[in-house]
């Protein structure tokens, strides 16, 4: 697997900042790790205050433009470290993976790389409201009922509620546009550190049988790709109650000799 004593990076999702990684790096750090949360640029601070404060530029976001700021973030650590990325961010793992820029990767409920397809209609109906290609470059902002519908569809509209308050930010329509591009792209065929995908089995925004096809599209003989599935957990789950199990089969998994 990886030098043990490799950082872990931690690489949020859209909607989210570092601020969603925090439970996960609490965790990690006693387990003796060495953890970075770096935030997407305009994403960085108090979700309450991204909220009542639109960055400006944010709508202008891409997949690619995120892509080199870890990029240049992981180049000023001494090594190359263990990425661990949830949704668009899985998506990055997966990209950076790719491009030589980790030691080995875990990707969450990952977001599909150009040219993996779900026929899904939770898919759809997820994925068109911030993709939508008639809003502009309009940042959107997540309401509570969309919140609850795309993320956290096994909790209580309650608990939905408390965790929109705790984690939310405004977002760029034009990160999800730019995955549909060569921003997004994939070698399936080249030769990779070791990867291991974790999926929920009611995940609405990027549905099982979708991360499935993304596994499956891996084919250098000898590189390693593993999948893990959870029963009864949705797209919030790095961060639902039984968040822990997640991380500890994430940890376990990095941890292996």
């Amino acid at each position: 697997m990886s030098d043990p004593a490799a950082p872990l990076v931690f690489v949020h999702g859209m909607y989210l900042n570092g601020v969603s990684w925090g439970p996960w790096v609490e965790r990690a750090t006693a387990r003796g790790h060495d953890c970075h949360a770096p935030s997407w640029p305009f994403h960085d601070g108090r979700p309450a205050d991204l909220r009542a404060h639109i960055a400006p530029g944010l709508g202008k976001l891409t997949f690619g433009a995120i892509t080199d700021h870890l990029k240049a973030f992981i180049d000023t650590l001494p090594e190359r470290p263990v990425l661990i990325g949830h949704s668009i961010g899985g998506l990055l793992v997966q990209k950076l993976v790719n491009d030589g820029y980790a030691s080995a990767g875990v990707s969450i409920s990952s977001a599909p790389p150009r040219g993996i397809v779900s026929f899904d209609p939770h898919f759809f109906r997820a994925n068109f409201p911030h993709a939508n290609p008639l809003a502009g470059n309009k940042p959107v902002v997540m309401t509570l009922d969309r919140f609850h519908y795309t993320f956290c569809n096994t909790m209580s509209p309650e608990d939905s509620a408390k965790a929109f308050a705790k984690y939310v930010v405004p977002e760029s329509r034009n990160v999800p546009r730019s995955t549909l591009t060569k921003q997004a792209r994939i070698d399936f065929r080249a030769a990779h550190v070791p990867l291991l995908f974790l999926a929920g089995d009611q995940d609405h925004l990027t549905p099982l049988s979708m991360i499935r096809k993304n596994v499956k599209a891996y084919q250098a003989p000898g590189s390693v790709v593993e999948l893990k599935e959870f029963a009864r957990r949705s797209h919030f789950i790095c961060n639902q109650p039984g968040w822990e199990e997640v991380a500890d089969c994430a940890l376990d998994w990095v941890e292996q000799a």
